[in-house]
């Protein structure tokens, strides 16, 4: 029975009760329905905030997994040394390399991360929102020290995990023949100033690089995704740097022969640096995918995979490249065809480098064609180091820093107007490649990424290059010449037939005479290296 046949035979014929049963009774319906919307409407609103949480959740699980994955990165530099170097120094290497996360951790915390982001508002540090940010250009951060004010700890693990990778570059190059305390100070020095500065330039929505501001560079700003410059860059020409200061191990060249004679010194096992390379090549996903920062939505997402499949091509290109042309080269030059392992991990290393700028913002192919140009950089970059007289124990400069800048140049060439779209929500100045193809020449892209990498390289040069010249003014730099010769691993140098027991007191007191502690017997005498003979 309806409302109204209801209220016409409660009102037994009375008009004016049938109205008012009508209208009592749509107020009740009224209010019953308004109460079921307001039901449904909060429990929507409850909906959404909780899959909003969620999506932050997941967001926020992301970025810690891949930083965990990056950091994993750290053992494989410390296995790819370990191997790389001769036996009697393999503790001091690995020691070097987990020093180098801790220091770099204490650095970070306190004053690094301060420096690349302090100031900068939270929200502006996703910088895929696709909305400019109109906040004041700034040289150094100036907030979150000690990580007072930060809420986002993931995103401070993550940029963590890049610094760390920053520093950790060098370690190798230095290896036999570098003072602990150096590299300590070094290493705490990088990442507290020098690659906060940098960071800050091109990743901070206050830096005057980056391609998230209102007004970027040249209308479109420096692009460097996941840091080959920021990172690779910064890394390898500090190695430069410090290994040309440092100079070359004993016995490198052949001081006789005159420049360009050198002598290859193997490492101690090829395995540790098969194996080094591989975890490397498992944390470079962490690198390059984690650089989106999010995955909860569908086109992040599909950036994170884009940058997956980047990621394995440039590195299968460049080991491939940098193995079948160093066999080239060394059938022209033997007249045997031999495959070097050492060029294809390095290659391989160089093809990781090379994408990372670009990883989510190129094409499949571009990808491949990257990758192998890295490797033939990698084998360009090494032979010059040779000629010039610079050591390098694991080639750590031939592999990240010309790979990295080529990296950053081939984002100036290969950024696909499509995936600029999806990252950052524009189109407007492309790679030059794409330009030229539909009868344009816009390289503006490539000009922002030139000045990027200038200010990068002039950076370094102007605080790194004062920094190792004091400290080698100093003798902190460079261990004792016959600390070198037996080896840096205390625990190895009774077991070489070759040291003798003067050898080895005349180590102990030219150790004690560093340290300022004094000696109760004779004086020191020089010992060569010719000297040591075995001692029955």
């Amino acid at each position: 029975m309806s409302v109204y046949d209801s209220c016409v035979a409660l009102s037994g014929g009375n008009d004016t009760a049938a109205l008012q049963c009508i209208a009592t009774s749509m107020d009740d319906r009224i209010s019953a329905v308004t109460a079921d919307y307001n039901s449904v409407s909060a429990n929507m609103n409850t909906i959404a905030l909780d899959l909003a949480s969620l999506s932050m959740g997941v967001d926020i699980f992301f970025l810690i997994f891949a930083a965990t994955v990056m950091f994993f990165m750290q053992a494989g530099f410390a296995m790819l040394c370990a191997g790389s170097v001769q036996a009697k120094n393999v503790q001091n290497t690995i020691m070097k390399n987990l020093l180098d996360a801790c220091g770099s951790g204490l650095a970070f915390f306190a004053v690094g991360y301060a420096f690349a982001y302090g100031g900068t508002p939270q929200d502006s540090l996703d910088v895929y929102t696709h909305e400019p940010v109109d906040v004041p250009i700034t040289f150094i951060g100036y907030e979150n020290f000690f990580l007072i004010g930060v809420e986002n700890y993931a995103f401070w693990m993550y940029q963590y995990a890049f610094a760390a990778t920053a520093a950790t570059i060098v370690a190798g190059t230095l290896a036999e023949r570098c003072q602990m305390t150096a590299y300590l100070l070094y290493s705490s020095f990088l990442t507290s100033f020098v690659y906060p500065i940098i960071a800050h330039a091109v990743w901070s929505a206050n830096g005057f690089l980056t391609t998230v501001r209102v007004n970027p560079l040249f209308g479109v700003g420096m692009i460097d995704f996941a840091g080959s410059g920021v990172v690779h860059v910064t890394g390898g020409f500090t190695a430069l740097i410090a290994s040309k200061i440092l100079g070359p191990r004993k016995g490198r060249f052949d001081e006789e022969q005159g420049i360009g004679m050198a002598r290859r010194i193997e490492g101690n096992s090829s395995s540790l640096k098969a194996l080094g390379c591989l975890i490397l090549w498992f944390g470079w996903y962490g690198f390059n995918c984690g650089s989106i920062h999010q995955v909860s939505t569908a086109t992040l997402a599909k950036i994170a995979s884009l940058s997956a499949v980047s990621t394995t091509l440039g590195a299968a290109a460049g080991a491939i490249t940098a193995l079948a042309l160093s066999a080239q080269l060394a059938r022209r030059q033997t007249g045997e065809l031999s495959y070097d392992l050492s060029d294809a991990l390095n290659g391989c290393l160089a093809g990781l480098v090379s994408i990372t700028a670009g990883c989510g913002m190129i094409e499949p192919w571009a990808a491949a064609l990257i990758g192998a140009i890295g490797g033939i950089v990698y084998l360009i970059s090494g032979s010059l180091l040779v000629k010039f007289r610079i050591d390098d124990a694991v080639e750590a400069i031939p592999v990240h820093l010309g790979p990295g800048i080529w990296g950053v140049l081939s984002v100036g060439l290969f950024a696909s107007p499509r995936r600029l779209m999806e990252i950052y929500g524009h189109t407007n100045h492309p790679g030059w490649f794409y330009s030229f193809t539909h009868g344009g020449s816009d390289a503006r892209l490539l000009a922002a990424n030139i000045v990027g990498l200038l200010f990068i390289i002039a950076w370094v040069l102007a605080t790194m290059l004062p920094f190792f010249h004091i400290l080698s003014y100093l003798g902190w730099f460079r261990t004792d010449s016959l600390e070198e010769i037996i080896g840096l691993d205390p625990g190895t140098h009774q077991e070489r037939d070759n040291i003798t027991r003067q050898h080895m007191a005349v180590l102990r007191k030219r150790l004690n005479a560093r340290e300022g502690i004094p000696n109760e017997h004779e004086s020191l005498r020089p010992i060569e290296s010719d000297e040591f003979v075995h001692d029955p």
